[in-house]
Order: C-alpha cells, then structure tokens, then sequence
C-alpha cells in the first residue's frame, strides 16, 4: 500500500509548497482529541490505543535533542501566534515519529472487552519484531525535517528518508507487521500511507474566515524561517510498541517488544 520513495518525495515537497499552506487552511477543523474548557483552556479527552514509535522526547531519545530543541521553539511561535485557545501543543516528552499505526478510539475499546486482547497483541508484535531481524544492521535511518505540514487537525514537521535504501527498510518493516495474518485476526490493519512526521499539536477549535487568511502567510514565513536554518536530520535507531490514553503521552513496560535498525 505504501507509495515508492520518488513518489513519496514528491508528495512530500508539495506539503510544503506556499499555495498547499494558503489552501489546506481552508480546510482546518477542530480536532476530536481536544476539547474546550472554559477554566483549563484546551485539554486532552481520551483517545486510547497502541501503536509502533520511536522514542518520544529527549528523555528517551537523547541523540535527537538539537532536532526537539528546535521544534520546541517552533511550538512557542505557534501557541504564541495561534493561541491556546485555538492551538493545543503537544508535550515535548511525546514528540516521535509513527513508524506504524496499530489501533485506537472506539476499535481499540471494542477490541479490549477481550481481556486477550492485549497480551495477545503484545506476544504477536514479539514474534514479529524477531521476524524483521534481517533489517536490523546497526545503522540508523536517518531523516531530514523537510518543512511544516498544515494538517486538517494539526501542524507538524514532515520528514523524509536521506535515501531510498532507508526508507525500504522502513517500509519491508511495515509490511513485516501489516501482512502478519496473526495480527489481523486482532483485527490490525493498515489504513494510511507512510508519511514521517512529528506532530506539534492539534487545533482545539477551528479558525475564523479571517484568520484562515492570515494563517496561511504566517505557516508560509515560519516555513521559509526553518527552511534559512541548518537542515535538520532526525535519526531512527529503534522502534517500540507503546500505549497511550490520550494524545500527551506514551508509555510501555520494560517486556514490550521493541526493534532495533
């Protein structure tokens, strides 16, 4: 399902284009991961669900600091200029790639009434990570922050692969999981193309006419801003099965499975 590298390459300059941030504008909508509260401003109401990740946050991930600390300012320019009624940033300490989306909200709830369910899924996604030994080498993928995606629910940084052979090796990694019959009988399936990303944060409510017009000049200088900096790369060495409640936070047990590139 997932595209080749040219192919992805291409969409993902497009993301990143001036007229693609005065157009998806348009169409930003509230996300269903947040709601207003009129004390608290913007909080995280509960979306449950595993998924495959890469370290979030520096704790965890020390050799991407100089990318996070970049895109922690980042995350001050949009709350300063959006928001924090409008924009809800993410934490620091949960900022990663999705390197394989597994199941969440209402499937993950109907699917948990098993109380099988999750050890099931965790020894499947045990087994699995041994089967995708052969692309392990040692050698980490690396990722270059290519610009800002204006997302319907959300802004984040789009990333892409430094070369071809890297990014195979993500995709013979999803497939590895994707077409694992084990893994859809829990019903686990793929539903979205590979497109690497951190997310920054979710709109907590929707725009105005007039600001979606303002909005679009402002993504397209923050954009030019980033692009006048150094390239940032972004390393993937691991990738692990984590849980989250929310959108603000993902954890595991020491035992989960985990993979290293």
């Amino acid at each position: 399902m997932d595209e080749n590298f040219q192919t992805y390459l291409n969409r993902a300059m497009r993301m990143t284009l001036p007229e693609t941030y005065r157009t998806q504008v348009q169409h930003i909508q509230e996300s269903p991961k947040y709601e207003l509260d009129s004390t608290a401003g913007l909080k995280a109401v509960p979306f449950p669900g595993y998924t495959i990740i890469t370290p979030p946050g520096a704790d965890d991930d020390a050799a991407n600091q100089p990318l996070f600390s970049a895109l922690e300012q980042v995350q001050k320019q949009l709350v300063d200029h959006l928001g924090r009624d409008l924009f809800a940033l993410l934490p620091p300490s949960s900022l990663h790639v999705t390197l394989a989306d597994l199941i969440w909200d209402s499937a993950y709830r109907h699917a948990a009434a098993d109380p099988n369910f999750e050890p099931n899924l965790r020894d499947r996604l045990h087994q699995i990570f041994q089967v995708c030994a052969p692309i392990h080498e040692q050698k980490p993928i690396l990722f270059q922050a290519l610009g800002f995606m204006v997302m319907t629910r959300a802004i984040a940084i789009c990333l892409a692969p430094t070369d071809e052979y890297s990014y195979d090796r993500i995709l013979k990694f999803r497939r590895t999981i994707y077409q694992n019959s084990d893994l859809m009988g829990l019903g686990i399936e793929q539903q979205y193309y590979f497109t690497p990303h951190i997310t920054l944060g979710y709109f907590g409510t929707a725009p105005s006419e007039e600001q979606r017009l303002k909005l679009g000049e402002f993504f397209i200088e923050l954009n030019q801003q980033w692009l006048d900096q150094e390239p940032q790369l972004y390393s993937v060495t691991r990738a692990e099965l984590r849980k989250f409640d929310d959108m603000t936070r993902y954890y595991r047990e020491p035992d989960w499975a985990v993979f290293e590139f």
